[in-house]
């Protein structure tokens, strides 16, 4: 059956070999609940976030600071599709932990600019790299091709749990 746009908003019944992939997700939750991710986590990083109590919720606004350049508060609520208030006090609870910082855009000084702080960047680089070395190994077994495939069906999967 093709996946196109109209047919993603039909409600249909999965192919056995879409039965097949869907049941793969929840074997990956228990790799994504608190107690394995603590675990991870480098001391340095689960003692500031301990400290400030600061939630997985703040921890996702990490990975997307990580990738690039600074972001704009609204760029991190697009990115996790939460409210522009909700990415604002994930921030301001990371700002006031010093795990990121704000700074004024100087191309336009009416936007913040987040970034990581310098000091969390090798902890947050380490727990990120111990995070995802099973996709990274699972990535290594792939062909360029399979990988290309796999980036593209996870990025519209994305895409789609974000609408």
């Amino acid at each position: 059956m093709p996946h196109t746009p109209e047919a993603a908003r039909a409600t249909r019944p999965p192919t056995p070999a879409e039965l097949q992939l869907v049941g793969l997700v929840p074997l990956l939750e228990p790799f994504y609940r608190c107690a394995a991710v603590r675990d991870l986590m480098p001391e340095r990083l689960r003692e500031v976030m301990d400290a400030h109590g600061l939630t997985a919720r703040h921890g996702a606004v990490l990975p997307q600071l990580l990738a690039g350049q600074p972001l704009t508060v609204s760029e991190i609520a697009r990115r996790l599709h939460v409210s522009l208030p909700t990415a604002s006090e994930l921030v301001g609870g990371l700002s006031r932990a010093g795990v990121v910082e704000r700074a004024e855009d100087p191309a336009n000084r009416r936007r913040v600019l987040v970034s990581v702080a310098e000091e969390y960047r090798p902890h947050l680089e380490a727990f990120i790299a111990r995070r995802g070395e099973p996709l990274l190994r699972a990535l290594d077994g792939l062909s360029p091709e399979e990988r290309a495939g796999f980036q593209a069906g996870l990025t519209a999967w994305v895409r789609e749990v974000q609408r």
